[in-house]
């Protein structure tokens, strides 16, 4: 344990523009996915690949759309193609994020060696014009049997960092592994 001590203490401190919210949301999400992944919950990725994909999938269509060999008048059937299939995708991969991901910031698979066999969903808000930092986990499968109910935490910003815009991690990191614990521990309850 006094091993880790001189590792911190070397560590750069996470330093925020507190006039910026979305720099103070940056910070607080990147540590928040450092400290669930340190408890033992591996990140899922599939989600942020189906976008990748996805994503891939609409360049690659523009891209033939603007260098297709034929010339405006001859290649339009092929452009009202492209156009469509450009429209259907961004559709799709705006659906993906609007109904899946919502304001998650972090997917796990459930920690090795553990009963449930569900993943968490981490998710997190800080509205602009505002200060206070909803922090959220819930199951990745409600209708898993496993599932726990989902908790979360509504706390000013202002306690985890200091007038310089330094995040106290120590703080912080006790608040979500409190949050942590509080969904592991609480039972499912019947419906």
């Amino acid at each position: 344990m006094q091993e880790k001590k001189p590792e911190t203490a070397t560590k750069n401190p996470k330093k925020a523009n507190l006039l910026d919210h979305h720099s103070i949301k940056h910070i607080l999400d990147e540590s928040v996915s450092e400290i669930v992944t340190s408890r033992g919950y591996v990140e899922d990725v599939r989600m942020s690949n189906i976008r990748l994909v996805m994503g891939t999938i609409i360049i690659i269509i523009a891209l033939l759309a603007q260098f297709y060999k034929k010339k405006f008048p001859e290649n339009r059937n092929f452009l009202i193609g492209c156009i469509v299939l450009y429209i259907v995708f961004n559709g799709l991969l705006q659906l993906i994020i609007y109904t899946k991901e919502k304001n998650a910031i972090l997917f796990t698979y459930p920690p090795s060696g553990s009963f449930t066999s569900t993943g968490l969903v981490v998710s997190s808000k800080l509205p602009r014009f505002s200060d206070m930092y909803t922090l959220s986990i819930a199951s990745a499968d409600p209708k898993s049997i496993s599932a726990n109910q989902s908790v979360q935490f509504t706390k000013s910003v202002t306690q985890w960092f200091t007038k310089d815009g330094v995040l106290v991690e120590g703080l912080f990191w006790k608040d979500v592994e409190a949050l942590v614990e509080e969904y592991a521990r609480e039972p499912k309850k019947s419906k």
